[in-house]
């Protein structure tokens, strides 16, 4: 799996609320900046601001990728449950397609709080609510039912997203905004796209369901997708709010 062609394609989905949000964080004037979670850099490389730009990863594989695709951004090795970073020294904090990841997102919100300087802004950018999946035609149901056991059984919170603002309130971050992204099934447009969606599922269903099912849902999948009957749309919310 290229991870960096799979950042750069969760990116894309992004790209508009991104530029909306930075826009009303006040991106253009901010000064030291943080993503948490940078992975291979799919964010800050293409992030215009005067700021410094900080990057941590807890992965130093996926870090030292990112030093290449961003080299200007200050790449940090850290986990975003511990902070490497003091108090209020940031204007924002950032992170996309993280908390579903970490073993307790409402401790890494207080962390991105913790960091981000009294006036400042913290913004989860996308977050999935897997367990609200849908998928059409019905017959592709259990798709979205085994990827969430299967992220279940990576350690992740695949409905974490429906969750989104409790986290933010619980962490005390005052709520400006919050929402849902466009409907996933506007995402997969190209057949490259489709495939790589393709890959992680694979990959993440190995193990779990007959590799002769995956197959055979598949075919029916891209058939779908051909004959403009595809409907699959994961809820992925963000929330943006001030310290």
């Amino acid at each position: 799996m290229d991870w960096h062609k799979r950042f750069l394609q969760q990116a894309a989905w992004t790209g508009d609320l991104r530029s909306y949000l930075f826009e009303k964080a006040g991106m253009s004037r901010a000064h030291r900046v943080l993503e948490v979670g940078c992975g291979t850099g799919a964010i800050v490389a293409g992030l215009t601001t005067p700021a410094v730009i900080h990057a941590l990863d807890l992965d130093l594989s996926r870090l030292t990728e990112m030093r290449l695709h961003a080299p200007a951004v200050a790449p940090v090795c850290g986990d975003a449950l511990a902070l490497p970073y003091p108090v209020g020294v940031f204007d924002i904090t950032f992170c996309h397609f993280l908390l579903l990841w970490v073993s307790d997102p409402l401790k890494a919100l207080e962390e991105m709080k913790r960091v981000t300087r009294p006036g400042g802004v913290v913004l989860a950018l996308a977050e999935p609510d897997h367990d609200s999946r849908v998928d059409r035609p019905g017959e592709l149901a259990p798709l979205g039912r085994w990827q969430a056991e299967a992220l279940r059984r990576q350690g992740a919170d695949p409905g974490v997203g429906s969750h989104l603002l409790g986290l933010f309130r619980r962490a005390d971050i005052r709520i400006v905004e919050t929402g849902i992204l466009r409907p996933g099934e506007k995402i997969l447009q190209t057949t490259a796209e489709r495939e790589m969606e393709w890959e992680v599922l694979e990959a993440d269903l190995a193990g779990l369901v007959p590799v002769q099912e995956v197959s055979r849902l598949k075919l029916l999948d891209l058939k779908a997708w051909e004959q403009g009957v595809r409907v699959l749309n994961v809820p992925t919310h963000f929330a943006w709010g001030r310290v």
